[in-house]
């Protein structure tokens, strides 16, 4: 079963790669996540090349159905966060998982 990868983790791959210190590498990493979460929470669009796409969706007024009762049920417009990957990741997932198959 494949782990979970953490803020920690992402810290700790900085630290190797860049040389800085665990507490620069920290910073970093809250930085950048910081800045895609504000980016986002604008409306914005933010693509990272070779990585994807993340965009804010805004969603209509909708008639549910509640699965149980049958019972129709007004679903509230919103926003919802959607992620697009760009070719290059989804070549190495595809390509990764024909390996291991």
């Amino acid at each position: 079963m494949a782990r979970t990868r953490t803020r920690a983790d992402l810290t700790e791959a900085v630290y190797k790669a860049a040389g800085l210190s665990r507490t620069e590498s920290a910073s970093l990493v809250e930085n950048v996540l910081d800045s895609v979460a504000e980016a986002l929470e604008r409306g914005e669009t933010v693509k990272l090349s070779s990585f994807g796409t993340f965009q804010v969706r805004s969603k209509n007024e909708r008639i549910g159905r509640n699965p149980k009762t049958g019972e129709e049920v007004p679903i509230t417009p919103r926003r919802v966060l959607t992620f697009r990957p760009s070719h290059v990741l989804r070549a190495k997932v595809t390509d990764c998982h024909a390996k291991s198959s």
